[in-house]
């Protein structure tokens, strides 16, 4: 008895320190790598509310022929199948034809969009770099158009582009006479290049705060090294910015292309429920199609084909950058 306790204790301290609170260990890690997903979950639930419970209801909603005529309880409204998805697709129909028009519209509009916003946002950004009296009020100024609520300054702009009293033609026709008489921006065709003035004046402050916070990451002994070699503005921008913010303008056209394709505040505030044939962007068309027309079960079908053409452009867009990418390294 007596032998046997001291042989014990020996095998106690011989015991790895940590072997008894091994179990221990190991819950407090797995409590360390889950807890990072259990403050997720809020995140996860409320977009699984807000975003994808809608979106599977549109997609159920796209096979009925919901109307006007179910619509106190869309669940009775009968199985339409692919009629409605047929009926947007047939470009010889009326319906179609509207459709197909509205899109390439949309293709336009977003093109020019995404390309002057990138471009004048670039500019901007190279053109700050440089120290100067009065850089920081300027950058502040720059920033005003994205800081301002969507419907604070796409109302401004449609006081501006009034025919009588608003200030574009008082500067185009009573100041400067480059038209020959007020125009008429609102309707019509110039109202599509109302739509893309507001656009690009909404959308380049967002390009060129992205594009400035890229290029503090170029550091500026190239550029020191490349002016010593002789080479001009135009060569540095060419050979070191440009390939210098390729990661950074993948992603920002990517999101500029996505935000203006789906865009629906600006025209909907600068035209009303009824834009222009020469102004009818997607969204307003679906939105007339579903709210004003009374049938959901078409507005439903022709935003599931608008998410499957921006899922394949975005999956398009990102295999082929990816694939300049591996290509330049």
């Amino acid at each position: 008895m007596t032998a046997t306790a001291p042989a014990a204790q020996a095998a106690v301290r011989k015991r790895p320190p940590g072997a008894a609170r091994g179990p221990r260990r190991r819950t407090g890690r797995l409590r360390r790598i889950g807890l990072p997903y259990l403050l997720l979950l809020p995140a996860l639930l409320l977009e699984l509310l807000v975003h994808l419970v809608p979106m599977v209801i549109g997609i159920v909603m796209s096979f009925k022929e919901l109307t006007q005529f179910y619509i106190r309880d869309w669940s009775t409204a009968p199985w339409a199948g692919l009629d409605n998805y047929a009926l947007s697709v047939d470009f010889d129909a009326p319906v179609g034809k509207a459709l197909l028009h509205s899109f390439l519209v949309t293709i336009a509009f977003t093109l020019l969009s995404v390309g002057l916003c990138w471009l004048i946002g670039t500019a901007a950004a190279v053109y700050m770099q440089d120290t100067f009296r009065g850089r920081g009020l300027l950058r502040a100024l720059f920033l005003v158009p994205y800081a301002l609520p969507v419907y604070a300054a796409v109302i401004t702009w449609v006081f501006m582009f009034q025919h009588d009293n608003g200030l574009v033609n008082h500067v185009l026709h009573d100041q400067l006479g480059i038209t020959d008489k007020p125009s008429f921006w609102l309707i019509g065709d110039n109202s599509f290049v109302a739509l893309l003035t507001v656009s690009v004046w909404k959308g380049w402050p967002f390009a060129f705060l992205i594009v400035m916070a890229g290029l503090q990451n170029i550091p500026r002994e190239l550029y020191e090294a490349a002016a010593l070699d002789g080479a001009g503005m135009i060569q540095q921008i060419r050979r070191i910015t440009l390939p210098s913010l390729r990661p950074v303008n993948q992603v920002l056209v990517l999101v500029l292309f996505l935000w203006t394709f789906n865009d629906f505040n600006t025209p909907y505030v600068l035209f009303g429920r009824s834009a222009p044939e020469a102004a009818d962007l997607i969204s307003v068309h679906i939105y007339q199609a579903s709210f004003v027309t009374w049938n959901f079960g078409a507005g439903s079908a022709m935003s599931v084909l608008l998410l499957l053409f921006l899922l394949v452009v975005t999956g398009v867009y990102l295999a082929l950058t990816s694939r300049g990418r591996r290509t330049a390294s």
